[in-house]
């Protein structure tokens, strides 16, 4: 405890980070908030002195968008798909490595690369290794298709390629690029946590159930995910949040059109929606779906929380 003669000391400490929390986490909130409920708000006009009634026609605007069900099916879609996938991945893979002592160490590094890597990077390999790089006749004009990795492994096994991301490419090969890659860069965070979990779990438990001839499934489901819930719903409940909040993926493999050369938008999420509103300079329009984003991640979070409260074993 601090000395109440002393407090001031820890409040000049803290002072710094307050304020930089004041101004740019605390400020924004409000402002969005603020610039949401005024209609037809634009930066640009508002700093030329303009002035904007008080109203709720920005949420009407964002209803009424033609792509904004687009929008909101594509984020609520990746995060019903990849959220479950990469959890359960996560997990038995975290058991595997809690299970392994050799090299260990060395697989947790490789594992956690994915994580302290540049998510555009990543994004413009995933798109080499599923693009098709293009078409041309050889001497005997017949049709050559030069493709990426993932294309060449499919010929290797007697598949023909897929057009995966190009023109003419269909909505649920994009979206299979994008659980793919989804779920591979958001396993090493919940790898990290859910093995920090088993590790304190106590040994007691695995001895007990080794003396009474448990056979292994049942430890697992039985001893393993139940004290191991906490951390689950810990990282089900971040993944939903980052889930609705994806868009540097899609930018990394599509660019900046969110979609095929030939269907722009077509993955476009609620962030992308947001952003699309910005450099059109509709920030009353972009703070309206950023709080209606901020609803349905609020909503989602209350729900997992509940929930979790049944199935989770502290």
């Amino acid at each position: 405890m601090v000395d109440s003669k002393q407090q001031w000391k820890a409040w000049l400490y803290l002072l710094p980070a307050i304020v930089l929390l004041l101004v740019f986490t605390v400020w924004p909130i409000i402002n969005t908030v603020r610039m949401a409920f005024l209609e037809n708000y634009r930066g640009l006009e508002a700093t030329a002195g303009a002035t904007f009634s008080f109203g709720i026609g920005n949420f009407v605007k964002v209803m009424q968008y033609s792509k904004f069900l687009t929008c909101l099916k594509n984020t609520v879609l990746l995060c019903v798909l990849t959220v479950p996938l990469s959890t359960i991945l996560a997990l038995l893979i975290a058991v595997a490595l809690n299970s392994i002592k050799p090299l260990q160490k060395v697989l947790q590094t490789i594992f956690f690369l994915p994580y302290v890597t540049n998510s555009i990077a990543i994004g413009m390999v995933f798109a080499a290794m599923f693009n098709i790089v293009g078409s041309f006749f050889s001497t005997e004009n017949e049709i050559i298709v030069t493709a990426g990795i993932i294309n060449n492994v499919i010929e290797f096994f007697g598949g023909e390629h897929i057009n995966w991301i190009n023109a003419g490419s269909s909505y649920w090969a994009n979206m299979t690029v994008m659980v793919v890659y989804i779920v591979w860069n958001a396993l090493p965070f919940k790898i990290l946590v859910l093995l920090g979990g088993l590790q304190n779990i106590s040994t007691q438990y695995y001895d007990a159930a080794k003396v009474d001839g448990t056979p292994r499934r049942r430890v697992f489901t039985r001893i393993t995910v139940p004290l191991l819930s906490p951390m689950i719903t810990y990282v089900v409940i971040t993944g939903f949040i980052g889930g609705f909040k994806e868009y540097t993926s899609i930018v990394g493999i599509f660019g900046e059109t969110m979609g095929p050369p030939d269907d722009a938008g077509r993955l476009n999420t609620m962030v992308g929606f947001i952003y699309d509103a910005l450099a059109s300079s509709s920030e009353g329009r972009a703070s309206a779906a950023a709080l209606i984003l901020f609803a349905i991640i609020l909503v989602v979070t209350m729900i997992n929380m509940q929930v979790s409260k049944r199935s989770v074993h502290f």
